[in-house]
């Protein structure tokens, strides 16, 4: 959760779009209020099948279209994998944050981050995808983002 939030921080400060789906969120449960308050309500999407890709789903909220997805969330071996496995057959480029997906049982989710390794998917970790989305030093942004999210 927290490397979740930590990520959506960064987006959230350097402007990169974010979305989130929700998984049958009446029976499980709404996002962690830590997460929803950063993200806008149109950002959002509940859904019912694993992958946030199948029915209406992700690419067609705002944001949807870009070729570039960073994943984080639970569960890695169902809706994450099922959702990254989507993406990467609609040809995106995406990149699993390790840290910051899991699973209740560990080896379901080194399972699942080796599934979509084998699939194509990038295995990144947090700060990879900061420094990547900064690009360079030197800037003021990345003088406030290095003192307020790299530690």
């Amino acid at each position: 959760l927290q490397h979740s939030a930590w990520l959506l921080a960064v987006a959230r400060r350097l402007g990169v779009p974010a979305l989130a789906t929700e998984q049958y969120s009446k029976g499980l449960g709404p996002t962690l209020a830590q997460l929803r308050e950063q993200l806008p309500a149109a950002a959002i999407l509940e859904k019912i099948a694993f992958s946030a890709v199948a029915d209406p789903g992700l690419l067609q909220l705002p944001g949807g279209e870009r070729r570039q997805f960073v994943v984080c969330g639970t569960e890695a071996h169902v809706c994450v994998l099922q959702t990254v496995l989507g993406l990467l057959a609609e040809d995106r480029e995406v990149y699993v944050v390790a840290e910051a997906v899991g699973s209740r049982r560990p080896e379901d989710k080194a399972l699942a981050l080796e599934r979509m390794r084998q699939a194509g998917a990038v295995i990144v970790n947090r700060e990879m995808v900061a420094f990547e989305w900064l690009e360079r030093a030197g800037s003021e942004t990345f003088r406030a983002v290095s003192r307020e999210f790299i530690r």
